[in-house]
């Protein structure tokens, strides 16, 4: 029996990834900050299934710009990633050290489900070197934060992961039921990418239950659902492991067919143990067929990979494989030289084992064995300090009363410090609360009489514009004027017209109807569009992640008015030929990036500033909770970036 699984690490990665021309055009010309290092991120997890070497690169790129600016989730991004190509190419000291390390920037920027799934890699970690006791801990950590915070995206991969480790620990009936959960929830999302790995995975528990049909049934549909995402890694483990269960049912010709397959898929995405199992698959085959040469040769270069990259439990099987091809060859000494070989690699393995838990027990045992002392010592402490207390007692007493009056004295006057610290900043923050309310007031006012008189407008005085111009149309027919009074007619029903677009450009000015019905993005790509017809400003629309997104009305309202400040600010002083208006949303993050290549301006002036415009633009960041950040300079123009969680 030969099987591949195949359990990714974690990643918390957004619901959709733009494709990769998209990015491409993006990154030709993003400047260097946080959109950035997502764009190299997501450029990343495009490439990685099928082209580790270019996400290597693209990875690299994110790690080093995110050191650059201090961007730490991009550092975290990029860790967490980086281990994960370590981790499917079997180079697991590497993987440590990376999710390591994106553990430890977790616990520094205090998010706790990236603490989660940090320590859930590590698990995985410990899982692929067969250290299941550590891995389940690792593993039971992480979950339990996981849980807590109910991304079912993250759910889904986690249950996919214990999947594989219970399957990897015989306990069959456990994986099954975490791969069926994980099935579910990936169809639930339709999440067909991921979908494809978990129906590979749940076939192995359906094989160990002897469930023939029902595994080749989900392997054919995550072959179908592969056919789409095109991870060829899914698809080469899909395909071994149906050469697998043919194996069992000693249908070998079928079993050369998807060995063959599986190979050339593993040798495409650089998978060598992959391609090590698949030849071994068909030196089995073509030796219960018979062919004895050709079962040799891959045999032979199933060995060559193992050694290479010291597989032993992969050395321990070829060799197994290539004792039965010599027996059946006749070369008895051969048969015997590779059984024993096979035998000596499979008890070198269990000798480490054996060893690795017995330097455990002994670190235990030494480690009980000084705690014991140490509580010995202690209690031997304890006992002459008691005898040395009960000497002095008397001695003590009347210094410790006095050192006690002392005492109460200093924490009554501690505690007194203590509370009018606390009065001063509870007064600090309801001030601050009461700041944001009045402005929350403005604001959701300031909306609703834009609104009103939005309305009043567009019904009110447009219906009386459009009756006017319908009576003086009617009336045009029953009147006899001569050509100078037509002339001057004419005239009234253009200037008319003029009054009536007027009207509505200013209630659409006031109230964007697009914002209430289509959103943020459509009514932010309007609002530029607006600006490029009318030749006051080339403005250039960038969204990112905004597909499925969905922000509260007030919310993009608020964030609407915000650039319509930034780019008529533009339009009146910055003298800018250009500007990038830039939405983008990405793990609960929105941001705002507005830039222009103006004349630009001392930033130092801001704080000082009374304009009504700049307070209107921080009074609003202010409310929506968020930061702030101007960048100026005299020969490279304006840039203005807000981030905010929603």
């Amino acid at each position: 029996m030969f099987i591949l699984l195949t359990g990714y690490p974690l990643l918390f990665r957004a619901q959709s990834i733009p494709k990769r021309d998209s990015l491409l055009k993006l990154l030709a010309v993003a400047k260097e900050d946080s959109s950035k290092v997502l764009l190299y991120i997501n450029l990343g997890a495009l490439y990685e299934s099928n082209e580790p070497e270019s996400a290597r690169l693209y990875y690299n790129k994110a790690g080093m710009l995110s050191k650059k600016i201090n961007y730490l989730p991009g550092w975290y991004q990029y860790l967490s990633n980086y281990g994960n190509i370590f981790l499917t190419h079997g180079n697991y000291d590497s993987s440590f050290y990376f999710f390591e390390q994106a553990l430890a920037v977790a616990r520094q920027l205090k998010d706790s489900l990236n603490i989660g799934i940090s320590l859930f890699n590590i698990g995985i970690s410990y899982r692929e070197r067969s250290d299941f006791e550590k891995a389940i801990d690792y593993c039971l950590q992480g979950r339990t934060i996981i849980d807590k915070k109910g991304e079912k995206r993250i759910t889904m991969q986690m249950n996919d992961a214990l999947q594989v480790l219970y399957y990897n620990r015989a306990e069959y009936d456990k994986s099954l039921s975490f791969g069926e959960q994980a099935v579910a929830q990936a169809r639930e999302l339709k999440s067909n990418a991921f979908l494809a790995q978990c129906l590979s995975n749940v076939s192995m528990s359906y094989v160990a239950k002897k469930n023939y049909t029902k595994a080749v049934e989900v392997l054919e549909e995550s072959l179908k659902l592969n056919t789409a995402s095109g991870d060829l890694r899914v698809e080469a483990a899909a395909v071994q492991n149906i050469a697998g269960i043919f194996l069992k049912q000693r249908n070998y010709g079928a079993v050369i067919k998807n060995a063959e397959k599986s190979l050339a898929l593993s040798r495409q995405v650089n998978d060598p143990e992959g391609a090590s199992i698949s030849l071994r698959g068909l030196a089995v085959a073509y030796l219960q067929q018979g062919q004895l040469g050709k079962a040799k040769e891959y045999a032979m270069q199933a060995l060559a990979i193992n050694k290479k990259n010291n597989y032993t439990r992969e050395l321990s099987s070829i060799g197994l494989v290539l004792s039965s091809i010599a027996y059946a060859a006749g070369d008895a000494k051969a048969g015997i030289d590779y059984n024993d070989e096979s035998m000596e690699t499979l008890e070198t393995m269990i000798k480490e084992v054996i060893s690795g838990q017995s330097a455990e027990l002994e670190k235990k045992y030494e480690t009980e064995k000084k705690e014991t002392r140490i509580k010995q010592l202690e209690a031997e402490k304890n006992i002459q300090a008691l005898q040395l207390r009960q000497k002095n007692i008397f001695n003590y007493s009347l210094a410790a009363a006095a050192m006690g009056l002392l005492l109460v004295g200093l924490l009554a006057y501690r505690n007194y410090g203590h509370k009018q610290k606390l009065q001063q900043q509870r007064i600090a923050e309801l001030e601050t609360e009461k700041k944001l309310t009045a402005t929350e007031a403005v604001l959701k006012g300031e909306e609703r009489e834009r609104t009103r008189l939005a309305k009043d407008l567009h019904d009110g005085l447009g219906g009386m514009l459009s009756g006017i111009k319908f009576s003086m149309n009617t009336m045009k027919v029953n009147l006899i004027m001569t050509p100078e009074n037509q002339q001057a007619f004419e005239r009234s029903m253009d200037m008319l017209d003029s009054s009536i677009r007027e009207m509505r450009r200013v209630a659409h000015n006031m109230m964007p109807e697009n914002l209430v019905k289509f959103g943020l993005d459509t009514a932010l790509k309007d609002f530029c569009n607006d600006i490029n017809q009318s030749g006051a400003l080339k403005v250039n629309y960038q969204s990112i992640g905004m597909e499925q997104a969905s922000i509260d009305q007030t919310t993009a309202v608020t964030l609407y008015r915000i650039v319509q400040e930034l780019v008529n600010n533009i339009i009146k002083h910055a003298q800018a030929r250009s500007a990038i208006v830039q939405l983008t949303k990405t793990n609960g993050q929105l941001a705002v990036t507005v830039e222009d290549d103006g004349k630009g301006f001392d930033t130092g002036i801001l704080k000082m500033s009374k304009g009504i415009g700049w307070s209107n633009i921080q009074n609003r960041v202010d409310f929506l909770k968020g930061k702030l950040d101007v960048q100026s300079d005299g020969t490279k123009g304006t840039s203005v970036n807000i981030e905010i969680t929603v």
